[in-house]
């Protein structure tokens, strides 16, 4: 019987992953990396099962790949805002792209 007690918490962990990763697309950067933050901090504390460990490592995947997914797209909006005023000007447009 000790046996199933760990096995359940384990499932609730990883439904609770999974759930989680079926809303990962509505976090935001911030909140993302904050779990992520909280996830390797439980990770590097130890003491949390071989399978508790993997459901939060994966759960940490997930995560670093929303942050990604925010920082690629901060990029290119930086990209385009700096390349967007000076492509006009070179193209004889204005600043503001208007002819």
């Amino acid at each position: 019987m000790a046996r199933h007690g760990p096995e359940r918490r384990v499932e609730r962990m990883t439904d609770d992953a999974t759930t989680a990763a079926g809303t990962t697309g509505t976090l935001g950067y911030e909140q993302a990396r904050d779990e992520l933050i909280e996830v390797v901090r439980r990770l590097e504390a130890g003491g949390t099962t071989l399978e508790e460990s993997l459901a939060l490592w994966e759960r940490g995947e997930e995560l670093a790949k929303v942050c990604r997914h925010w920082l690629e797209g901060a990029r290119a909006r930086l990209d385009a805002a700096l390349a967007g005023p000076a492509d006009a000007l070179e193209n004889g447009g204005t600043a503001t792209g208007s002819d």
